[in-house]
């Protein structure tokens, strides 16, 4: 062996022998010196302090900190002079590991290397007066500081936290941070300047309350990771160096100054690629409650800051956050933002100077570029102001064929076939429970060439137009022009209100219409008669918006006034229309209708009331000398067939006051009328009515009965389902003279009965009005009765009952 590695090998030996010597020595003077030893590391130990650490007792730990000694202090307790008042132990260990210098201990002064608390509780309470229970800690003065030797000082190099709960409680300032410390492990220098650590922790959020009315931060969430501190004693504040700890699970890149004087903070925080649903549960309630009304699908970038200057003015941090979303989908409670991108940002003080919190707190939405159930929209700028009573305000733009619109709003009322929209909105809201209430609006929407089919009440509307302009609260149509079928429709329309009853109160919504038309097909309408149909809904977040929209075109109230140059029904053929009608509820309601028909005038009120299985309708009309053959023809002769248009001739006027029941086709249903006719009859004649003809046969071989001519006849009929009752009338004709009454029936129940004079009215001709009623009744008159028949027919017998 070379000489030299024999002398290295001695020389090592030796040392290795004088540190097993020297900590034997400092072993065997722990264990024959425990008390002084004990009160030696208390001293240490109180040196920083206005108050007293004790211990129950002390153990040696030789090989712990070899070759270094160490000692376990057990039942270690740090109390303030005002414990009894608030009873929270500010220190209580089960035992404490100090690590101790050797030579140190062998000349007679303890110097503490390292410290471990184990199995323990620190609390540091602060009451609602600004005590707190700290105040046991001393504060030098910097002169002091500057003056006194480095080694004075305690100069701990290692601190180790094991199994500690950790609690700081301000009642002044309703804060609350509670962890549960699995693992800390402090790596301290002692600069002239103050010291730098290097701190690796691994523990359980608790709480993280800045203000406990409002909950907390990182609830229950673990914190792990690495970070370097640096204590300035010029500045008395705490700073942490920008680094990785993962919270949740998430790498977190963070970094703090901690100023101690003014108990005031700055956190800076920045994370990549995490979830949004992941960062607001990280928030306070009050504040992730609000966020998770929203989801963003994909991973975000945040950036965000935390300060609290310390002078508890408002209770809250200052807290500033932005968020980067590119290419996402973004759900908000009235449906989905697809293809999103957007620069968002939070601050709990958007005017500089005010408070902090939610009156003085706002949400902007910077360049945001989205599809809205397929409809691109694009905003500039879009704001959220206020979060304990939330308005809303942004410019939105789009244009898109109405096509993209179709399966998106979730009840499937619309199809849109074709057509284009151009809208640019600037929108005020409020926001209850994140939903827009009394809105003010402004701007206009543009659709042209549209093709739209409205599903629920079958309405195809093809080569439409319109305007929709919005003025604040008030909405407006001009120029709108629709086609449905063959009718065509210029329209125009003003809403009041309109924006603020939409989401409130739809039924008090007010539409005034205004429509004319060079042609219209009334029976195009019908559609209007019958039961919604409806398509199967489909799920999600525009079910909404479709539900709302759906519900405002039912329940709300529309009055219309109509002008038509010529309206067609069937047979009916009308000309210069006038009408006013109401739209209410299940209801359709003629406030007034005037109209050419027939040679005459027409005029009307009344209803129609939607019912499932047909509609009930109640009309009150006045008919002006019109052709009754044209009358009858163009309603269908009124459900009935005895009496048909090819019976008659002459002019019609007329009071109807009749309800009945209409099919949602629009066909009147046999026997369902009821009311009350009050007519006259000019120039008229009975043509081949059966019960005439057959009268004829059986009394009046040698009359013409087939073509009765009626100058003048004024009648009363009040109709009861099948059965038309006549008043008494007389009816003087070319062929015969006669009185008529009784019940006329659609089915069973005819009893009519007939007094006609054998004297033939053409041999009165030469006589005076007076002569011919005097003479009316005179020589044989024939008391008749028409009845039913057994084959479902009339038959004429005597009437052996007259009167």
């Amino acid at each position: 062996m070379k000489r030299w590695l024999k002398i290295s090998l001695k020389i090592i030996s030796v040392i290795v022998v004088l540190i097993i010597l020297t900590w034997l020595a400092g072993a065997f003077y722990i264990s024959k010196n425990k008390k002084e030893v004990l009160a030696s590391i208390l001293s240490q130990l109180n040196k920083n302090l206005n108050g007293k650490i004790t211990a129950t007792s002390m153990e040696p730990t030789l090989l712990k900190s070899f070759p270094g000694v160490s000692v376990s202090l057990n039942g270690v307790l740090l109390r303030d002079s005002l414990w009894n008042q608030h009873k929270h132990d500010l220190l209580k260990a089960q035992d404490i590991d100090v690590s101790l210098n050797v030579l140190s201990l062998i000349v007679g002064n303890i110097n503490i290397k390292q410290i471990a608390i184990n199995n323990a509780s620190i609390y540091i309470y602060t009451d609602s007066t600004g005590y707190s229970n700290t105040s046991i800690f001393k504060r030098k003065p910097k002169a002091e500081k500057k003056s006194s030797p480095k080694s004075s000082a305690l100069e701990i190099k290692k601190i180790d936290f094991n199994k500690v709960s950790l609690v700081l409680d301000n009642k002044k300032r309703f804060k609350l941070f509670n962890f549960d410390i699995d693992q800390v492990q402090g790596r301290m220098q002692y600069p002239d300047s103050g010291w730098t650590g290097k701190i690796k922790l691994m523990t359980k959020v608790n709480s993280f309350a800045f203000n406990t009315r409002k909950g907390s931060f990182l609830k229950d969430k673990t914190l792990e990771g690495t970070l370097n501190a640096h204590y300035s004693r010029d500045l008395d504040a705490v700073v942490l160096n920008p680094e990785i700890l993962n919270i949740g699970g998430h790498p977190f890149k963070i970094g703090a100054k901690i100023e101690l004087g003014k108990s005031a903070f700055a956190i800076n925080i920045a994370v990549d690629d995490i979830l949004f649903r992941d960062v607001a549960l990280l928030l306070s309630p009050n504040i992730s409650s609000k966020l998770l009304k929203f989801g963003i699908e994909k991973p975000i970038n945040i950036r965000g800051n935390i300060v609290d200057d310390g002078s508890g003015k408002y209770g809250d941090p200052l807290i500033k956050v932005g968020i980067t979303v590119r290419d996402n989908v973004v759900s908000i409670p009235a449906g989905k933002l697809t293809a999103c991108n957007f620069d968002g940002s939070f601050t709990n003080r958007d005017t500089v100077g005010g408070i902090i919190g939610d009156e003085n707190s706002s949400i902007r939405f910077h360049r945001l570029t989205a599809k809205y159930f397929n409809a691109p929209l694009k905003i500039d700028t879009f704001t959220v102001n206020n979060l304990s009573r939330p308005i809303a305000t942004g410019l939105v733009t789009s244009q898109f064929p109405l096509s993209n619109l179709n399966n998106s709003l979730g009840t499937n009322d619309f199809e849109f076939k074709d057509g284009t929209a151009n809208l640019r909105l600037y929108c005020k809201a409020d926001i209850d429970n994140f939903r827009f209430t009394k809105p003010v609006v402004s701007g206009k929407i543009q659709i042209a060439d549209a093709d739209i089919l409205y599903i629920p009440r079958k309405l195809h509307l093809v080569k439409s137009a319109l305007n929709i302009n919005f003025n604040q609260n008030d909405l407006s149509i001009q120029n709108g022009h629709f086609q449905l079928g063959k009718s065509e429709l210029n329209v125009s329309c003003s809403i009041a209100n309109f924006a603020n009853l939409y989401y409130t109160a739809p039924e008090k919504i007010l539409v005034n219409l205004k429509m004319s038309s060079p042609q219209l097909y009334l029976k195009e309408f019908l559609p209007f008669l019958g039961p919604r149909t409806t398509k199967k809904k489909s799920g999600g977040n525009k079910q909404v918006v479709s539900k709302e929209l759906s519900n405002v075109l039912e329940v709300s109230k529309m009055n219309i006034r109509l002008t038509v140059n010529k309206a067609i029904y069937d047979n009916f053929l009308a000309k210069n229309l006038d009408a006013d009608i109401s739209l209410r509820g299940g209801g359709i309601f003629f406030n007034k209708i005037s109209v050419a028909h027939a040679g005459g005038l027409l005029s009307l009120n009344g209803n129609i009331m939607q019912e499932a299985a047909s509609n009930s309708f109640k009309i009150n009309s006045k008919i002006s000398h019109v052709s009754v053959k044209d009358f009858f023809y163009s309603f269908d002769n009124f459900g009935q067939n005895t009496i048909t248009n090819k019976n008659l001739k002459g002019y019609l006027s007329s009071l109807v006051n009749i309800s009945g029941k209409i099919s949602h086709t629009g066909k009147i249903l046999p026997r369902s009328i009821n009311g009350k006719v009050v007519f006259n009859l000019n120039n008229a004649a009975l043509v081949n009515f059966d019960p005439m003809v057959k009268v004829g046969k059986f009394a009046f071989a040698n009359r013409n009965l087939s073509n009765v001519e009626i100058k003048n006849l004024d009648g009363t009929l009040n109709i009861r389902g099948d059965k038309v009752e006549i008043s008494p009338m007389q009816i003087n004709s070319s062929a015969l003279n006669f009185n008529v009454k009784g019940t006329y029936a659609l089915g069973n129940g005819t009893n009519v009965e007939m007094d006609i004079p054998l004297r033939n009215p053409k041999g009165d001709e030469n006589l005076t009005r007076s002569e011919k009623r005097e003479a009316r009744m005179r020589g044989i008159v024939l008391h008749l009765k028409a009845i039913d028949d057994e084959k479902g027919g009339i038959k004429i017998r005597w009437n052996k009952d007259h009167d």
